[in-house]
């Protein structure tokens, strides 16, 4: 069942559009980790860069989508630049899409 919530957490999250790059934050990479416990999601995940003026909008975002998920009863979300983010971490692609060049 624990499974099964963080799966429906990390599909809700896709509804969460990065407003710079126009796609959602699983798929850019942003969601660093999701677990859930007793009906309560705890979320870490990542902006573009530390001084990202979408940071607070995402993590609202974030909060806000996940709370809507049938079984989740809180959300906290962690904001981290632990590692830092970079375009390889794009879904393949998402990242073609947005003109990224391949990354080995």
């Amino acid at each position: 069942m624990t499974d099964q919530l963080v799966e429906r957490v990390r599909d809700a999250l896709r509804a969460v559009i990065d407003p710079e790059l126009g796609e959602n934050i699983v798929d850019l990479g942003f969601v660093y980790d999701i677990a859930v416990a007793g009906g309560a999601a705890r979320i870490t995940m990542t902006a573009t860069t530390p001084g990202c003026p979408a940071t607070f909008f995402l993590k609202e975002g974030t909060q806000a989508a996940a709370s809507a998920v049938p079984g989740i009863v809180s959300a906290d979300v962690t904001m981290t630049f632990e590692p830092p983010w970079t375009p390889s971490m794009i879904e393949p692609a998402v990242r073609a899409s947005l003109g990224f060049a391949a990354v080995n």
